[in-house]
């Protein structure tokens, strides 16, 4: 899968999610600071986000995901 197809993906998640235009996010929107993001809904982000790639995302590893990009690099280099 490439960087874009996960880029795209975890857009679509976040469009639903956040309730945010897919034309918006881009790899330097951060969670916490431009979404506004609790930490109940970054937890439930993370879930569908290891729902949609199968991957699982520990604690400590979601806690250094703050941008879009952070996600995208992450999903990248561990997916199964």
């Amino acid at each position: 899968m490439s960087e874009q197809e996960i880029f795209d993906k975890i857009a679509g998640i976040m469009a639903d999610h956040f309730e945010i235009e897919k034309d918006k996010i881009t790899n330097e929107l951060n969670f916490k600071k431009d979404l506004d993001a609790d930490s109940i809904d970054f937890v439930e982000f993370i879930l569908d986000l290891e729902d949609a790639f199968g991957a699982e995302i520990p604690d400590e590893e979601a806690e250094k995901l703050n941008t879009v990009g952070d996600a995208v690099q992450y999903i990248k280099e561990n997916m199964k």
